[in-house]
């Protein structure tokens, strides 16, 4: 959904939430009372300039009687939240069985506490609109419901130490980051290693990837970098990513060398 798509999207979404107010008699003050949102909210949605939340989709179709109709668009304007390059990664990532990140810049969104996330959507350049950091924090709050998925699909991640260290939004967000960093890494599907800046053999220099292997099908390689992003599907342009990482973690701390290492991290901080 590139941006013409998501204005498109949210246009149309926008009609069919009037059309339903207007044939059940409500007024937007009406309808925003029964839902438990703004006035404001409501006509922002309705106008196309809000990304309509899924508690707000959920009442709205049930008080308006859409029998639906606006559940049925629920997925859709939950991935108008994303930015256009991470969609169709956002939909695989939400079904897979297995995802190993590499990460080089920041931690990995799956990972990331809300005012962690929050310092660095900020510090995009050019600056994101407010609204735009929201929804975006938002969204990767809500990818983390991976974490309570059943089956548990296997997580692995490997960090550079000087991720560990730049402390986007201030210490306290940093020592907050950390803090969870251990949490996750206690789940039994979680695997998190550090990879230490002292390395001198590092697989890890052609820069950050995820892969990502979708319920009955192969393994695919996401890239991002600059706004642009490149989904891998094609079988032999994926077998080279993976064999990295393979190497990646074979050269990176274990993980519980790695949960000592960012203890004592924090207690540095």
């Amino acid at each position: 959904m590139a941006g013409t798509e998501r204005s498109a999207f949210l246009k149309g979404f926008g009609k069919q939430l009037k059309l339903l107010r207007e044939r059940a008699g409500l007024t937007q003050a009406e309808l925003a009372s029964r839902v438990g949102y703004s006035t404001e909210q409501v006509a922002s949605v309705e106008c196309g300039r809000r990304i309509p939340k899924p508690e707000l989709i959920d009442k709205a179709d049930d008080v308006l009687g859409a029998g639906g109709l606006l559940k049925a668009m629920k997925e859709e304007a939950a991935l108008a939240r994303y930015p256009a390059f991470f969609r169709d990664a956002a939909r695989i990532e939400a079904e897979a069985v297995e995802v190993y990140a590499y990460d080089s810049q920041a931690v990995n969104g799956l990972m990331q506490t809300e005012e962690y996330a929050r310092a660095v959507l900020a510090m995009r350049r050019p600056l994101l609109d407010e609204d735009i950091v929201e929804q975006r924090v938002a969204a990767r709050m809500e990818r983390q419901a991976i974490f309570s998925v059943r089956p548990a699909p296997i997580l692995g991640f490997v960090i550079e130490e000087s991720v560990l260290r730049r402390p986007f939004g201030g210490k306290q967000a940093l020592r907050g980051q950390l803090e969870q960093l251990l949490l996750i890494g206690e789940k039994r599907n979680v695997e998190i290693q550090v990879m230490p800046t002292e390395r001198e053999d590092h697989a890890g220099a052609d820069g950050p990837f995820i892969l990502m292997t979708p319920k009955g099908g192969e393994q695919l390689a996401y890239l991002e970098g600059q706004g642009q992003s490149t989904l891998l599907t094609d079988r032999e342009e994926v077998r080279p990513i993976a064999a990295r990482y393979g190497i990646i973690r074979a050269q990176a701390l274990t993980p519980r060398e790695s949960a000592t290492f960012i203890e004592k991290l924090l207690g540095e901080l």
